[in-house]
């Protein structure tokens, strides 16, 4: 098998619109929760969100290409942008058809859905139309066509979609895509932008967001006893991932190395997870014998940890289940603790918080913590409020799907 190195990454989201401004607001632990400015929210039970700040479209592509486009895709373009700078493969010959791009979004356009079935229904008897934009706006594969488009990858190209597994599957097909022999070079991540009404009015009407509107930076709370739902994220992260010769031949920057990943399902309910973890815990253990590593060799686990009732229990199970009295040696943390849950991005943007941590040799804190769950593992090092200084040599990214939908990434720091 090839192996596969990270040579770009972008990043932009509620806590930093780089990949630099990211990982020092992680090293903050900041939150970037605040009232909601998209849209009127005053009829919804939750009125705040994890919002991108100052993103301007015309800054990372030209206007009337922007203006044919959803938020979630303009979010995609800003963030590629950056990793295929970082990477430095636009200045070194490649072949166009063995580049690609493997895209993910939980729900892609839905504000542009909105607008237009708002529009039809205000005007659709003086004007029987839509808007000619407003399937390419809306389809989730549009972004990976746009980001080919850009850089001429002419290679594998799709959109991944399982819920908020979408990201993770997305970098995990990218990756078997290069140890297969398939392709070189694959752009990958996902993007979100589902901070509408029909995407807090949903999320209401399930009981999934938390309604802690007095105090929104401290509304995502994993794993503490007064959680009461996921606080809403939007923004996109980008990889660019790379066969390792390739990347050596022209001399690439290298961040980490992606050592393996794994997909399971639940096969349980259609948004619960299963209450003893066992499909999060089938997924750890397949991704660990894909990356043939022991649950010893992993430093620090990003896990999903959406600030849920259920969630959070059932992952902190699996945890114990799959790395025994390691489990109590490693740190965890959940960062969406500080960016909301960015729902079919949440996969890249926490695999880029990862490689932050091996980077910086640093664990990004669980913020917001103020009481223990008597229903979770206290000794468990959840890394509650503060960073932590650590050698982080290993890191396992978790992201679980309505549907039952689960995958786990495994990168390692690259020797």
């Amino acid at each position: 098998m090839k192996r596969v190195v990270i040579t770009g990454i972008g990043a932009i989201t509620p806590i930093g619109n780089t990949f630099a401004e990211f990982t020092e607001s992680l090293k903050q632990g900041k939150s970037g929760a605040g009232p909601i400015t998209l849209f009127d929210s005053e009829v919804f039970k939750t009125k705040f969100a994890c919002e991108v700040k100052n993103f301007v479209p015309n800054d990372h592509m030209d206007r009337k290409i922007a203006r044919r486009m959803d938020r979630f895709s303009q979010l995609a373009m800003a963030c590629t942008k950056e990793a295929v700078a970082d990477c430095g493969i636009m200045d070194s010959g490649f072949d166009p058809e063995r580049a690609g791009v493997i895209w993910a979004s939980g729900v892609g356009g839905l504000r542009s859905l909105e607008v237009d079935i708002e529009d039809f229904e205000k005007n659709g008897r003086k004007r029987p139309r839509y808007n000619p934009f407003m399937i390419p706006k809306m389809i989730v594969d549009i972004a990976a066509g746009y980001i080919s488009i850009e850089y001429g990858f002419r290679g594998v190209n799709f959109a991944t979609v399982s819920a908020c597994a979408s990201a993770s599957h997305a970098i995990s097909v990218a990756a078997d895509n290069i140890r297969l022999g398939k392709s070189d070079i694959i752009i990958t991540g996902g993007s979100e932008a589902a901070i509408t009404t029909t995407g807090i009015g949903g999320f209401n009407a399930m009981k999934a967001l938390s309604e802690r509107n007095d105090d929104p930076t401290t509304a995502s709370r994993p794993f503490d006893k007064d959680r009461d739902g996921f606080v809403l994220g939007e923004g996109g992260g980008a990889l660019v991932l790379e066969e390792y010769e390739h990347a050596k031949k022209r001399g690439a920057n290298i961040y980490a190395e992606v050592a393996g990943s794994a997909a399971t399902a639940d096969a349980h309910h259609i948004t619960a997870p299963h209450p003893d973890g066992l499909g999060a815990s089938s997924v750890m253990k397949i991704a660990l014998k894909d990356a043939q590593l022991n649950p010893e060799d992993i430093d620090y686990i990003n896990v999903h940890g959406t600030s849920t009732p259920l969630g959070d229990v059932a992952e902190s199970k699996a945890i114990l289940n799959i790395f025994g009295d390691h489990a109590y040696k490693l740190n965890i943390s959940s960062t969406k603790s500080m960016t909301g849950h960015l729902l079919g991005a949440a996969g890249a943007v926490e695999a880029i918080a990862g490689i932050a941590a091996i980077k910086e040799q640093f664990i990004p804190p669980t913020i917001n913590h103020f009481t223990d769950d008597p229903n979770i593992d206290g000794k468990l090092n959840f890394t509650f409020n503060s960073p932590q200084e650590r050698e982080v040599k290993a890191i396992l990214s978790n992201t679980f799907g309505f549907g039952g939908h689960n995958s786990s990434l495994i990168l390692k720091k690259f020797s």
